[in-house]
């Protein structure tokens, strides 16, 4: 499977998680926080906090943790809040 996170190219195993799959990359940190712009990552790893949330297909606020890559999907880091992208 292919995907992309923050524009490069990478590739991915089926069934693996997006956190999975940054941390085999061999990055920490994936979020920025609202206030002070701290970054954030992988802390629980079962979807009980929200450390490592980040933007998938335009919608903001996804569990790296829980989310199960599909083959072709968009992953970038999230900067603070964000709202889901306008959808035409």
């Amino acid at each position: 499977m292919h995907v992309t996170v923050d524009g490069v190219a990478r590739s991915a195993r089926p069934g693996q998680t997006v956190a999975a799959l940054l941390l085999a990359a061999g990055q920490v940190s994936w979020r920025d926080t609202r206030t002070g712009g701290k970054p954030r990552g992988l802390f629980c790893g079962i979807g009980v906090c929200f450390d490592c949330l980040v933007v998938v297909n335009g919608i903001p606020d996804v569990r790296a943790c829980q989310r199960v890559l599909a083959d072709g999907d968009e992953v970038r880091t999230q900067h603070g809040a964000e709202l889901p992208e306008a959808r035409s």
